[in-house]
């Protein structure tokens, strides 16, 4: 039997980068979410509810970067050399939130400026990772197996709409896991919080999806064609539906739905953003098989995830399981 190992690569490296996004999604959103809140006790929750996780959390963008280098060179290098800037301000940004969360708690005098560096490194590396989604759906062109565009092509209108999306996104998690994790005046304020941010996200969800196919006759003849719109019509219908779900769960003052509703959206609309590109890896031209290794070099790269995938799967689980339960003021893992 032929196994398609492109197509297990594109599942595994899809996972990585999905998990990347749920779980340093919401610790990025409460970076988002601290100028909201200026109080230090409050402050300090909200860090401690993420405290012993958030480093692990970022395991999910290494594996999906290096399986991407590893499993589709010709992918890796395109989008790397197109993407370039926006990728190193993520990373700066991530290492500044990072040294914020060693440094903020041991500080007395300069504690501002490493709030201002969580807050900062927070929403530029949010920003980035929204430009790099939209210039990624704009297309990338590529002639000769080789990128093809200029280093600014990556800023336009477009990506720098989808960077503010995934802000409010990101925020819109980071306020849902608060609420599952925080109690009293803190909890209360989030609640407070998610339904605007609800709006907003949903609002961006829809210009995103007007936009795409308006702009790419592929994508809306991939939606809007027949049959593919039956198939494809319960996403929008689940992402309605959710949205209710969420405005109802929020007004009820219940405590895990808004972040497991919040979750969902996030499904959702990955679904949908698989939808519109399949099979591309670098959109609008170039499919996982086009730029996929030599099949041995995949196979013998998908030892090591077999092996370590579920490794790190249990110990994410682990550690999520040890530190469960709410965070309260004067309590945390410093």
């Amino acid at each position: 039997m032929d196994i398609d190992l492109p197509l297990i690569w594109t599942a595994i490296i899809g996972f990585g980068i999905f998990m990347y996004v749920v779980m340093d999604g919401f610790d990025l959103g409460i970076g988002i979410l601290f100028p909201f809140i200026p109080e230090k006790d409050n402050r300090d929750v909200m860090m401690n509810t993420v405290a012993p996780i958030w480093d692990g959390n970022e395991t999910w963008l290494v594996l999906g970067g290096a399986g991407l280098f590893a499993a589709f060179p010709l992918a890796y290098s395109v989008v790397l050399t197109a993407l370039y800037m926006p990728l190193i301000l993520m990373l700066v940004a991530l290492i500044f939130r990072g040294v914020a969360f060693e440094f903020r708690f041991k500080a007395k005098r300069t504690r501002h400026l490493w709030d201002a560096a969580f807050i900062g490194g927070s929403v530029l590396a949010t920003f980035a990772q929204g430009v790099v989604l939209g210039a990624f759906i704009d297309g990338i062109p590529v002639e000769g197996r080789r990128f093809a565009g200029g280093p600014f092509d990556w800023l336009s209108p477009f990506p720098l709409f989808t960077g503010l999306a995934l802000i409010v996104g990101y925020a819109m998690l980071g306020c849902g896991w608060l609420i599952m994790k925080t109690a009293g005046d803190l909890q209360q304020r989030m609640f407070k919080l998610m339904l605007p941010l609800a709006c907003l996200l949903l609002a961006a969800i829809a210009i995103v999806s007007l936009w795409t196919p308006w702009t790419h006759p592929a994508i809306a003849e991939r939606w809007f064609s027949l049959p593919n719109l039956f198939y494809f019509m319960p996403v929008p219908i689940l992402v309605g539906v959710t949205m209710l779900a969420l405005v109802r769960a929020v007004v009820r003052h219940r405590e895990v739905q808004p972040f497991v509703l919040t979750l969902v959206l996030i499904v959702l609309s990955y679904l949908g953003l698989a939808i519109s590109l399949w099979p591309n890896i670098v959109p609008p031209s170039v499919s996982i098989w086009e730029a996929s290794a030599p099949e041995k070099s995949q196979l013998f790269t998908l030892v090591g995830v077999v092996i370590l995938l579920p490794i790190i799967l249990s110990y994410t689980v682990y550690s999520y399981w040890v530190f469960r339960g709410k965070i309260h003021v004067g309590e945390g893992y410093h």
